[in-house]
C-alpha cells in the first residue's frame, strides 16, 4: 500500500481518484461489439466467446440437462449455505415492499402510488477469475419478489463450455431458465439488443470489470436502463486503536483479492497502527490462493493517517466508497455524518464478507465515487413506481381555478380549456330543472 502521513485536504480529491482507464479509452471497441452483436445477433457471441473466452461453443443457452446436472456437483454445505443466505435476502428485501397508500390531497382529489414490476431484465454474473453466484442471490431475489416476468441470465463460460454448477443450482432454486453463456460488453449488448437466443429486456443488472462497467452506460444512452455503474470492487477501512489489526487486513485482502483493479482504503488516527496492519497483509497475503491478485491491487491502494475520527469522516465521505467498515469504538454516534457510502459494516466482527454473502443486504452496490449520488440495488431497482389519481365532480370544482391560474400563467391554453371545459358542464348540470 502507498503510505501517507497527514495529507493536507487539498491533496483529498486527487487521492480519491480510483486507479481506473479512461472510459473514452474503452468506448471505441465496446461500440465495435455493440455493432457486430446487433448486426450478426447469436453468430457474433459464438465468434466472441473464441476470441476472449477462448472457447468454441456449441450451444449459446444452457440445457435443461445440464442445469439437472449441476445440482449433484454442488456440495451438501454450500448447498445449505445457499440456501441460508437465500432466505435472509429474501427476509430482508421483502421488507421493502411498499403497502398502496391513498391520500386525498383535497375532498375529492385522491391519488396514489404503485409498485409495478419491470416485465424483463438482465442479469450479467461474473465468471471468469471467481463464479459470483452470490451475485445472482442478490440480483435474483429482488426480481422474484417484485414479480418481473422475464428474467434472462449471462454469464461467461468456462474453457470447456460449462458454466460453473453452483451459478446453475443458484438459478435453478430461483427459477431461472434462459441462461446464456456469455461475457463482457458482448453479454450487455445481447440483452440490450436481443438476438436470436434472447429477447432484448428493459433494464439490465449486475456487477463487472471496467468493460463491463462502460457497456452498461452506453446503452443506457440508448434507451436500456440499468442498475447502477458496479465497476472494479472497493472497501474502505476507518480504524482507530481499538481495532485489530488481523482483523482490518482481512478485510482489505477480501476486497483486494477481487482483481488487480480493485482499491482497498486504510485511515487510521495511527501511524503504529498502520505499520502493523502493513505487517499483517504481508503474512495473510501468502496464503491466499488469489496472492497475485491481491498484490496488485495493493499497489493501487492507500494507508492514510489522519488526525481523528472527524477527519476520516470527511475523507471517506468524499471518497464515496463502495463498502464503508467503521472499525472504531464509539461507531454509533458517527453514524449519522456518513453521507456517501454503498454500505456500512459497525464495529469489529461485522466483516464485509458478511454482506457479501448472507446477512441479507445487497452487494451490488455503487462504485468509484458514484455512492455520492446511487443507492445500491434493492427491491425498489426492480420497479417502477406508476402513480394514480382520481378526481370526483367536486374534486374538480375545488382544484379547478388553481389549475387554470397556472396554466394560464404559463400560456398553455389547451391546459387550462381541459379544465374549464369540465367545470361549464358541470355548472351548467347544477342549474338543469328538475323534471
Amino acid at each position: 500500500m502507498q503510505r501517507i502521513l497527514n495529507p493536507a485536504k487539498d491533496k483529498w480529491p486527487e487521492l480519491v481518484k480510483r486507479p481506473v482507464k479512461n472510459q473514452e479509452e474503452l468506448e471505441p471497441g465496446i461500440l465495435a461489439t455493440f455493432k457486430l452483436v446487433q448486426e450478426q445477433g447469436d453468430a457474433a457471441l459464438l465468434t466472441l466467446a473464441e476470441k476472449y473466452d477462448g472457447v468454441k461453443l456449441q450451444s449459446l443457452l444452457v440445457t435443461s440437462a445440464e442445469i439437472a446436472a449441476a445440482e449433484h456437483n454442488v456440495s451438501v454445505d454450500l448447498k445449505a449455505a445457499i440456501l441460508q443466505a437465500r432466505n435472509n435476502i429474501q427476509l430482508f428485501h421483502t421488507q421493502q415492499a411498499e403497502p398502496v397508500k391513498v391520500v386525498e390531497t383535497m375532498n375529492g382529489v385522491s391519488c396514489w402510488r404503485k409498485n409495478v414490476a419491470v416485465e424483463k431484465v438482465g442479469l450479467y454474473i461474473p465468471g471468469g477469475t471467481a463464479p459470483l453466484f452470490s451475485t445472482l442471490l442478490m440480483l435474483g431475489v429482488p426480481a422474484r419478489i417484485a414479480g418481473c416476468k422475464e428474467i434472462v441470465l449471462c454469464t461467461p463460460p468456462a474453457k470447456d463450455g460449462s458454466v460453473h454448477p453452483a451459478i446453475l443450482y443458484t438459478a435453478s432454486l430461483l427459477g431461472i431458465t434462459r441462461i446464456l453463456k456469455a461475457g463482457g460488453a458482448q453479454a450487455i449488448a445481447a440483452m440490450a439488443f436481443g438476438t436470436e437466443s434472447v429477447p432484448a429486456v428493459y433494464k439490465i443488472f449486475g456487477p463487472g470489470n471496467q468493460y463491463v462497467t462502460v457497456a452498461k452506460q452506453l446503452v443506457s444512452k440508448a434507451g436500456i436502463a440499468i442498475d447502477l455503474p458496479a465497476g472494479p470492487s472497493e472497501v474502505l477501512v476507518m480504524a482507530d486503536e481499538s481495532a485489530h489489526p488481523a482483523f482490518v487486513a482481512a478485510d482489505l485482502l477480501s476486497q483486494a483479492e477481487h482483481g488487480p483493479d480493485s482499491q482497498v482504503v486504510l485511515l487510521t488516527t495511527s501511524e503504529d497502527f498502520l505499520g502493523n496492519v502493513e505487517k499483517e497483509l504481508q503474512a495473510q497475503l501468502q496464503a491466499l490462493p488469489r496472492a497475485a491478485f491481491a498484490a496488485r491491487a495493493l499497489e493501487n491502494s492507500l494507508g492514510i493517517v489522519l488526525s481523528g475520527v472527524e477527519e476520516m469522516l470527511a475523507f471517506s465521505n468524499l471518497y464515496a466508497p463502495e463498502h464503508l467498515i467503521l472499525s472504531i469504538s464509539d461507531f454509533a454516534s458517527v453514524l449519522d455524518e456518513i453521507t456517501n457510502a454503498g454500505s456500512v459494516f459497525l464495529g469489529n466482527y461485522s466483516p464485509e464478507s458478511a454482506g457479501d454473502y448472507a446477512s441479507g443486504t445487497n452487494h451490488t452496490l455503487p462504485t468509484n465515487g458514484y455512492a455520492r449520488s446511487y443507492s445500491g440495488v434493492s427491491l425498489d431497482s426492480f420497479v417502477k413506481k406508476i402513480t394514480f389519481q382520481h378526481i370526483s365532480p367536486a374534486g374538480l370544482q375545488s382544484i379547478g381555478k388553481t389549475i387554470e391560474t397556472m396554466a394560464e400563467a404559463e400560456g398553455l391554453q389547451a391546459h387550462r380549456h381541459a379544465v374549464s371545459i369540465r367545470l361549464k358542464e358541470l355548472s351548467s348540470e347544477q342549474i338543469k330543472p328538475i323534471l
